[in-house]
């Protein structure tokens, strides 16, 4: 296990820094990386590790979620006002319509698998976005019309909401009814897991005034509830979004504390420089190479074309606000990258036996490879141009 993480951390830190080199997202290369070591080429990673990848990336999108909570204004937040609502769900419906319309005639598979499918590429990527939403807060580009704040917002609750839609879908395509509790369960859990967060957060900052102890303890408080939250949401029946709350603890902690939601926030800084590195190397080493050789030109094609249905989503999103037409391509663009939502979810139709089970992981690899790097490289390449500073 040892030399297995060792191969992980080094073949992701060189190719990290020769993308850098040639201008490229260091993510692109960390993915790349962990398709060569992975199973399917070198299998230099052990079992043991494999295993527990999918915790390890689960704990990679806390620690994310925690420093974008942590910085996050909620002022700025309430300034953009409606478009932030529609951002959480709206792209992705618009997204999931695409690919029911064109799966069926590029792909030849049912307008049910189509949804499936659509369910699984509709999710964005926090850990591509929120990092550079939050470097975007950091630097002040596009902070004071709250675009950055935005995008981070919607990016967190889009996965909670397209995840409960594959929930659906997959049950009516194993012969469940769909009750209208399931769908009510999309504003309650993200209602539910927002109170939890805030209320912790008092809780938390009450205690840090009375009990004196450093920030490093501080933080491993903070992970240890958010770990606790994200195991209450598997085994609890309540709708519950545990990631929600998580983002939601470093809202409140800001709101209360700002100094101390900055300290904490620089811890999470200098965990992320490792939490990064895995969780990319680990998506890379879950790609099925096997399922790559059988993608055609015709999942590459629906794979554009559904992102054409999300910007117009996205566009749709900030019709009526001040944002220049720069600023709102700079948000459809922002709004296009998916990793670590695929990479979890993209075999489970496979797994449950589902007919579209081996299409549904092709075009969720194929939506990995493309968007993340393109997406991330499309930030990085527009940010200084498109927005205010």
């Amino acid at each position: 296990m040892l030399i297995s993480i060792a191969a992980i951390m080094l073949a992701g830190l060189f190719s990290g820094w020769l993308c850098k080199k040639i201008k490229f997202p260091a993510l692109f290369g960390m993915i790349v990386s962990g398709i060569i070591i992975g199973p399917y080429v070198l299998d230099m990673i052990d079992i043991s590790v494999l295993n527990i990848a999918p915790d390890i990336r689960k704990i990679a999108l806390i620690i994310i979620l925690l420093r974008a909570g942590l910085k996050l204004d909620l002022n700025d937040l309430k300034k953009v006002g409606r478009p932030a609502v529609l951002m959480c769900f709206l792209p992705a419906c618009f997204e999931i319509l695409g690919m029911v319309i064109l799966a069926p005639v590029l792909l030849n598979i049912s307008r049910l698998d189509a949804a499936i499918m659509g369910a699984v590429v509709g999710a964005v990527s926090p850990a591509v976005i929120v990092p550079r939403m939050i470097k975007l807060i950091d630097e002040g580009y596009g902070t004071k019309q709250g675009i950055p704040q935005m995008i981070l917002a919607g990016a967190s609750v889009d996965d909670v909401f397209v995840i409960v839609i594959f929930t659906v879908f997959t049950g009516l395509a194993q012969g469940e009814k769909v009750s209208v509790m399931s769908i009510v369960d999309i504003p309650l859990s993200i209602i539910i897991g927002s109170a939890v967060g805030l209320v912790l957060a008092v809780l938390l900052t009450f205690y840090f005034e009375k009990i004196h102890i450093r920030d490093t303890i501080k933080t491993i408080i903070l992970l240890s509830l958010s770990f606790v939250l994200v195991y209450a949401e598997d085994n609890l029946t309540l709708p519950f979004a545990a990631l929600i709350a998580v983002m939601c603890i470093g809202i409140g902690i800001r709101e209360r504390k700002t100094e101390l939601a900055a300290r904490l926030a620089a811890k999470y800084d200098k965990m992320w420089a490792a939490a990064e590195i895995f969780l990319f190397v680990s998506v890379g080493a879950s790609v099925a190479v096997d399922s790559l050789k059988n993608a055609g030109a015709a999942s590459i094609l629906l794979i554009m074309l559904v992102l054409i249905f999300r910007m117009l989503g996205v566009f749709l999103c900030l019709c009526g606000t001040k944002l220049n037409i720069k600023e709102k391509i700079f948000c459809m663009i922002a709004y296009t990258p998916k990793a670590t939502v695929q990479a979890a979810i993209g075999g489970l139709p496979l797994a449950m036996g589902l007919p579209c089970g081996n299409i549904v992981l092709t075009v969720s690899v194929i939506a990995i490879l493309l968007t993340a790097p393109l997406g991330a490289f499309g930030i990085d390449l527009t940010y200084k141009r498109f927005l205010k500073k």
